[in-house]
C-alpha cells in the first residue's frame, strides 16, 4: 500500500512539473506569457487527487502533527473524571492518602478520602501515583518566541519605541508553538507571557497551556503591565553592576525614569478626564482618544499590578519607590539580589518572581550558590515570592528543576511547592481559581509517578480545564521515531 500510494504521488508530482515546467524554466520577466502552458486540467484534477489523499491519510496526518490542536479535544463536550486511590497533595491543605477527585465541567467539583462519584464518570486508578495542581510560570514569552536566533520571523516579544502600554502580547501568542505542548507535558499547566523591549513593553497574558486560539487560551488576557525599570549600565559577572558610573550614564537613567513617571501622570489625569465626560457627556468636553495612555489608566489607578524588572539591590529600592510615589500596585522579577533587600521588601509587602534560581551569581565576588539560596532567604524573612524559569519558551518545562534547585538550597520541600503553584496564582490576583486542588478552582491537575520537583519523576496524566490531554510533544514524538534506531 505504501508502495502504490509513494508511486502514486511521484507520478503525480512528475505529471504536475511537466504540465508547468515550460513556464518555470522561462526568465521571470516572461512569466505571464507562459501561463498558458499550464493546463487548467492537469491542475484541477491533480487537485482533486491530493484532496482524496488527504481524505484517505487523514487519520494518520492528525496523529503525526503534534503543533496542531486536535479539534476533538476543543469542539466535545467536557466529561466528567473521577480519580480514585490517589496521593493527592492539596498545596493549600492536608494532603490526602488514598483519596478521590471529581472533576466535572471543567473544575475541580470533590476532593477527599470518601467522595462518591457520579454516574457515568470515567475512571482513572490512581493506586501508586499522587496528584498535584498544575504549575505556574510568571516569567515567560510564551507563544512569542520560537526561535530567537536564526528565524526572525518567529520572534514577536517586542515593538518598536520605549512606551508600548497599548501593546498586548495576547494577540501575538501562536497556540501552534511546539514549546506549549512540551511544557505541559512536564507539569507546567499555566504561564505569563510577557512582551520585552523598551521601557514600557506592554502587557502580559495569563495561559492556560492548550486551546487553539490566543483568547482561548487565555485567562486574563491583560494581566499585567511589563517594565524594564531603567538601570545604569551593564558589565559585571552576571547581570552587570560594578565599576565607575559616570555622570552621563546617571543623567541618562533619571531621564528616562522621569519620561516614565511622566506617561503614568499623564494616564492617570487621562482616566479623571474620561470619568468626567462619561458623567457629563454634555457639559464635559470629550479627551481626544489617546490609545496609549487609555490602556494604562487602569495600571496607573493601581487596579492591576505592574511588574518592574530590577535586579540588583539599588534598582530594587528605586523601582518600589517609584510605585510608592505613584501609588502603583507593584512586583518586582529577577531580584538577583532580592536576599540583600528582604527586609525592604516585607515592610512594603512587594511580592518578587525569582526567574534567575539557575543563572550564574550577579558579580564575581557572590558565592557560588547566592542565588540557589535567594529563594529561602526571603521565604525566611517573610516576603512573598514565586519561582519562574525567566525562560522565553524553550526551557519552561524546567520549571520544577528551578524551584527542585532552590529546596536543596534551604527552601523548605512544601515552600517549593507552592512557588510554583500557589503562590504565583497569589502573586498574579488568581487563587480563587488556580494554584491548589479545592473544589471550584479550575481543574489543571498533574498525576505524576512520584516527586513533582524530582528530575526522575513522569507525568502520567494530564489535566487543563478540565479536559484530560494526550502527552504527546515534539519530544516524545522525536524519541518515539528514533529510541529503536541502530
Amino acid at each position: 500500500m505504501k508502495k502504490c500510494l509513494g508511486y502514486f504521488l511521484s507520478s503525480l508530482a512528475q505529471g504536475y512539473r511537466t504540465a508547468s515546467g515550460s513556464a518555470r524554466d522561462q526568465n521571470s520577466a516572461c512569466i505571464c506569457n507562459h501561463r498558458s502552458a499550464l493546463n487548467p486540467l492537469t491542475i484541477v484534477r491533480g487537485s482533486v487527487l491530493l484532496l482524496l489523499i488527504a481524505a484517505l491519510c487523514g487519520r494518520t496526518v492528525v496523529a503525526q502533527d503534534t503543533d496542531r490542536i486536535d479539534p476533538q479535544l476543543t469542539n466535545t463536550p467536557l466529561p466528567t473524571y473521577v480519580i480514585r486511590n490517589a496521593h493527592i497533595v492539596t498545596v493549600s491543605g492536608a494532603e490526602i492518602d488514598n483519596g478521590t477527585i471529581v472533576i466535572s465541567g471543567g473544575k475541580i467539583a470533590a476532593v477527599g478520602a470518601d467522595v462518591s462519584a457520579p454516574a457515568g464518570a470515567k475512571e482513572i486508578d490512581g493506586k501508586g501515583l499522587t496528584v498535584y495542581p498544575g504549575m505556574i510560570d510568571l516569567g515567560t514569552n510564551m507563544g512569542l518566541v520560537e526561535i530567537p536566533t536564526g528565524v526572525p520571523g518567529s520572534v514577536d516579544n517586542q515593538e518598536l519605541g520605549d512606551m508600548n502600554p497599548n501593546v498586548a502580547a495576547v494577540w501575538s501568542v501562536n497556540p501552534h508553538s511546539t514549546h506549549i505542548a512540551v511544557t505541559r507535558v512536564g507539569g507546567v499547566t499555566n504561564a505569563l507571557s510577557l512582551p520585552s523591549g523598551g521601557i514600557i513593553s506592554g502587557q502580559g497574558a495569563l495561559l492556560n497551556l492548550f486551546g487553539s486560539s490566543p483568547r482561548e487560551m487565555a485567562l486574563v488576557p491583560e494581566a499585567v503591565l511589563m517594565v524594564e525599570f531603567p538601570r545604569i549600565g551593564g558589565g559585571g559577572f552576571g547581570f552587570g553592576g560594578g565599576g565607575n558610573i559616570s555622570p552621563e550614564a546617571i543623567t541618562q537613567r533619571d531621564r528616562r525614569i522621569e519620561e516614565l513617571r511622566k506617561i503614568f501622570r499623564d494616564a492617570e489625569a487621562y482616566g479623571r478626564a474620561q470619568d468626567a465626560y462619561r458623567k457629563d457627556p454634555k457639559s464635559v468636553q470629550r479627551p481626544v482618544t489617546d490609545l496609549k495612555l487609555a490602556a494604562l489608566v487602569p495600571y496607573a489607578r493601581g487596579e492591576r499590578p505592574v511588574i518592574f524588572r530590577a535586579e540588583r539591590e539599588r534598582e530594587i529600592r528605586a523601582a518600589i519607590r517609584f510605585a510608592e510615589e505613584l501609588k502603583l500596585k507593584p512586583i518586582i522579577i529577577g531580584a538577583s539580589e532580592g536576599w540583600k533587600v528582604a527586609t525592604f521588601l516585607k515592610e512594603k509587602n512587594v511580592p518578587v518572581i525569582l526567574d534567575g534560581t539557575l543563572n550564574l551569581p550577579l558579580r564575581e565576588d557572590d558565592a557560588y550558590d547566592s542565588l540557589y539560596e535567594n529563594a529561602s532567604k526571603l521565604q525566611a524573612a517573610g516576603v512573598r515570592f514565586c519561582i519562574s524559569t525567566g525562560d522565553s519558551g524553550a526551557h519552561v518545562r524546567d520549571l520544577p528543576f528551578n524551584a527542585g534547585m532552590a529546596a536543596a538550597f534551604g527552601l523548605p520541600k512544601a515552600e517549593a511547592l507552592k512557588s510554583v503553584t500557589l503562590y504565583p496564582a497569589q502573586i498574579l490576583g488568581v487563587a480563587d481559581r488556580l494554584g491548589s486542588i479545592e473544589p471550584g478552582k479550575i481543574a489543571n491537575i498533574v498525576i505524576t509517578d512520584g516527586d513533582l520537583l524530582e528530575a526522575r519523576t513522569n507525568v502520567r496524566y494530564l489535566f487543563i480545564g478540565g479536559r484530560q490531554l494526550p502527552l504527546v510533544s515534539r519530544h516524545t514524538m522525536l524519541n518515539d521515531e528514533f529510541k529503536d534506531r541502530k
